[in-house]
């Protein structure tokens, strides 16, 4: 068989495409597609298999790693750390140059594995589809790989097949589809044959349609191909993953926008330090040297790396939480997260379907359990959730229908244990499930002869086939429909699928009208079912509320249940914020822009419909994280702004598109990634302020000397040590900064926040000025009282800088509030820093490389002193935060 590349879809003929078979009679798809029940012949499936091609997706074109990491170096702040680099290596301070350099190469490597990493999202969806089918060719059934089917084939179906291609149903005995990947669904879906009237239905209700992805749970079925590879529901989706493009993060941005705004201030104030110093007739290469140290010196070497470090910090406690870090600037990015996006199945529930209601046969509500069995009404109850059952495995195991599984567990919590029952009780006859009839029955023998028939199955169709029902008690009466009907709708209303009971007493089996068993029966009772909250949902969706956050669920569940549990959880209470699939599709974008922000529930969605709200919510200036385990979150996974899969119900496909995964599929858990996120920023913003304030402090002291008589204070040597140790030491040592008291009572920060916002930029400016106002005093005092002035100006420049990032820990708490090792590792840094700058003083062989002189007692408490006055300056100006917040 030939083997061509994969076609795109408008490529293929026309005899080959038909539209929304879904609406349309079995006979006439089979006609439209030339083929008839016994299938295809060998030699026209080839034929077709040449046209089309491959039932696949395809393989992108592959990017070496060279392309990869050339793309990691167009990033300005990195090309100003390169441009840094050259200089200190021309300067001859090989440990900046070698510093820099590391750096750089750090974030390259970690951006290479990001992108490698994120390709094999696609990976992942072309080995989703089952590697072999079962196909009639040349009227013979046959077993060939998935790649090979085409359009046209008949395809075979019967329980645990992965469906592998997109299918109109044209036989369906009791066949159910678990379509949770795809659609959002949680229960599996009834297939059958006949037709939809409407086209534009979502996937979920498109009932005679099977597609490539899902799994057979229960049942047979016989399908006719309708579309293979990129025409398949999955292959859209494929096609959405690999356009949705790369989303950088707030970090990111921020931090690019920082450095070409440094990289012009740092060129225009070495500038004007150089022409400053030529005109007061300082030494041309003196100035030359010093201005481009000043220029080394604005440049925060350590930004990248203090980032990554806080990230990679942040990323190790969120494992200690059972969330997993796939790209670290995703950690941070949760700190400006303004909605997120979740799935309901598995997210917010436990993808476990329970009996949460239940009722006797004459429609009145009640409690099931171990006392229960006195009464004779919950006893007949109690035996039809065991027995009329086909659950299969033991406790914690079991395999079947998820609402199978929940009536045999609720049986056997109430102490109706099937295999303990089975030896007096035993199956004698069983009438399958059928979609049709919507029911199910099996007989089983009494003790003392005779049978006992259980019919389960939709409420309607028992009552319908009932002609008394049975109370609590075991007393008989008639059927009140009116009252079954309440309780039904009641509890439809609430999200609840309804399932009632029916028995029947038998003297001897029917001898072949097992369909008789489904007539005159007596109602013994009603269960109300449901795929429950997790326990930690709610509180996490109050959380995300305090902190700012909306929460919003986007599923493919039906609108009843979708809103019933977002109203238990907190996400919505009123109609008024749900809007379905088809509703939104009704709408056009600028009406839809104008709600987005308004909705809270989104039912019934499409793949490409998720993706469609999370640009919405971009295009309205939202940072949107997305929640999701299925195949058809992954391209809003990938486009939004921060990706979160479930790591144990996640398909890999959602997995390899997101940032994070919640190892423990806990939606809590979100919110110590926001905890951590907020925390993350806050500290970069903190380094920044430390080091862009050192930074000021240097620039202000070279600046003014010459403005006001005085002779340049600092050397070229003077600086870069300040910016390697003084700088980078504290301040790599703030990323480990615990998270501030009221981190989580704040709003988010605005997307579009400058990362001076909140008076950063106005604190480099004063504080920069009073660290150059105090070295400038320093010096003229010094010089005047003849005493090693320009080793004192440094001294002053480096204590000042250590009590800033003292004072600097928290925005608004005091640090003796904070106490002293409440983050050790600043602790031991200052402390080093410390003995470093000593060193630099006061060892013989040091002093002659940094131009220092050994300063007496007296002059380094004066340093001292003086220096001291920047600290008590920032704790002033956080007492002042304090009361204007007090009195707000």
């Amino acid at each position: 068989m030939p083997t061509p590349i994969p076609h795109d879809p408008a490529e293929i003929d026309d005899r080959y495409v038909v539209d929304a078979p879904h609406t349309l009679q079995t006979s006439e798809v089979l006609s439209l597609l030339s083929v008839t029940d016994t299938g295809l012949t060998t030699e026209e499936a080839d034929l077709r298999y040449e046209n089309i091609g491959p039932n696949e997706l395809p393989e992108g074109e592959s990017r070496t790693i060279p392309a990869m990491i050339l793309d990691q170096f167009k990033d300005f702040l990195i090309l100003l750390l390169l441009g840094a680099a050259v200089i200190a290596g021309i300067l001859g301070e090989v440990a900046d140059t070698v510093a820099i350099l590391v750096i750089v190469l750090l974030n390259a490597v970690i951006g290479v594995v990001q992108e490698y990493r994120a390709e094999r999202a696609m990976e992942a969806l072309r080995e989703m589809s089952g590697t072999v089918a079962s196909v009639r060719r040349d009227g013979h059934a046959v077993e060939i790989p998935a790649s090979s089917l085409t359009v046209g084939d008949i395809v075979l179906l019967d329980a645990g097949r992965v469906v592998p291609a997109d299918l109109r149903l044209i036989e369906s005995a009791g066949l159910r589809v678990a379509e949770a990947a795809l659609t959002g669904e949680s229960l599996p879906v009834d297939k059958y044959t006949d037709p939809i009237d409407e086209a534009d239905v979502p996937i979920g209700d498109r009932s005679g349609m099977a597609y490539k992805g899902t799994q057979v749970v229960y049942g047979r079925g016989i399908g006719v191909v309708t579309a293979v590879g990129l025409s398949t529901e999955i292959g859209r989706i494929a096609h959405l993953l690999g356009t949705t493009g790369d989303v950088k993060t707030p970090l990111q941005k921020r931090l690019a926008q920082f450095g070409k705004g440094l990289g012009i201030a740092a060129l225009g104030l070495t500038t004007i330090v150089f022409v400053v110093g030529l005109l007061r007739g300082e030494d041309l290469l003196v100035m030359f040297l010093t201005s481009v140290s000043l220029a080394v010196a604005a440049v925060p070497e350590a930004l990248p790396a203090v980032a990554t470090i806080s990230l990679a910090f942040g990323a190790r406690r969120l494992v200690k939480t059972h969330t997993l870090v796939r790209k670290l600037p995703a950690v941070e990015t949760l700190g400006s997260v303004t909605f997120i996006c979740t799935d309901k199945t598995g997210t917010l529930t436990l993808n476990q379907m329970t009996v949460e209601h239940v009722a006797s046969g004459n429609a009145t509500a009640g409690a099931f359990g171990h006392s229960s069995k006195e009464e004779e009404g919950w006893k007949w109850l109690g035996l039809a959730f065991a027995l009329s059952n086909d659950v299969a495995g033991r406790e914690g195991e079991l395999v079947g229908d998820p609402t199978e599984i929940a009536f045999y567990s609720a049986a056997a919590e109430a102490g109706y244990r099937r295999n303990d029952l089975e030896s007096t009780l035993p199956r004698a006859a069983e009438v399958p499930f059928d979609s049709d009839r919507k029911l199910m029955t099996t007989v089983h023998a009494l003790p003392d002869g005779g049978y006992v028939s259980f019919t389960k199955g939709a409420a309607e169709a028992v009552l319908d086939r009932s002609r008394d029902s049975m109370d609590t008690g075991g007393n008989i009466h008639p059927v009140d429909k009116a009252a079954a009907e309440r309780l039904v709708d009641g509890w439809s209303n609430e999200g609840l699928r309804v399932l009632a009971f029916g028995m029947r007493k038998l003297d001897s089996l029917p001898s072949d009208d097992y369909e008789s068993l489904e007539q005159d029966l007596t109602v013994i009772g009603y269960a109300g079912l449901v795929d429950p909250p997790r326990e930690e949902a709610a509180p996490a969706v109050a959380t995300c509320i305090e902190a700012g956050i909306v929460p919003v669920m986007i599923t493919g569940d039906h609108p009843a249940t979708a809103l019933a549990i977002a109203n238990r959880i907190g996400i919505a209470s009123s109609d008024e914020e749900m809007i379905t699939g088809t509703e939104l599709d009704a709408l056009d974008l600028h009406h839809f822009e104008q709600r987005v922000e308004d909705i809270r529930v989104y039912a019934r969605v499409a793949p490409e419909q998720k993706l469609k709200i999370v640009r919405a919510l971009q295009d309205k200036g939202e940072y949107v994280a997305m929640t999701g385990d299925g195949v058809n979150d992954a391209p809003a996974l990938a486009r939004a702004d921060i990706g979160v899969a479930m790591g144990i119900t996640g398909t890999d496909v959602a997995k390899e598109a997101a940032d994070m995964v919640l190892l423990d599929d806990n939606f809590s858990s979100i919110v110590s990634s926001v905890r951590e996120g907020r925390r993350i920023f806050d500290n970069i913003r903190k380094f920044i302020k430390y080091t862009m304030t050192s930074n000021s402090g240097e620039i202000w002291t070279i600046l003014l000397a010459p403005l006001v008589g005085l002779p340049i204070p600092l050397l070229p040597i003077h600086i870069l040590w300040i910016n390697l140790v003084t700088d980078g030491l504290p301040g790599l040592a703030l990323a480990s900064e615990p998270h501030e008291k009221n981190i989580m009572q704040r709003p988010p920060r605005p997307p579009k926040e400058s990362i001076f916002a909140d008076g950063l930029g106005i604190h480099l400016v004063w504080v920069g000025l009073l660290m150059g106002g105090a070295s400038l005093f320093t010096q003229a005092w010094a010089i005047e009282a003849d005493l090693h002035w320009q080793t004192m100006v440094f001294t002053v420049l480096c204590l000042s800088q250590m009590g800033h990032v003292l004072a600097i820990r928290s925005d608004r708490q005091s640090f003796f509030q904070q106490g002293l090792f409440s983050n050790t590792p600043l602790l031991g840094a200052t402390l080093l820093t410390l003995a470093l700058q000593l060193a630099t003083i006061y060892v013989p062989f040091l002093q002659p490389v940094f131009k220092t002189e050994a300063l007496t007692l007296t002059e380094l408490l004066i340093a001292l002193a003086i220096s001291s006055v920047v600290f008590w300056a920032v704790e002033v100006e956080k007492w002042i935060k304090r009361r204007a917040d007090a009195l707000a």
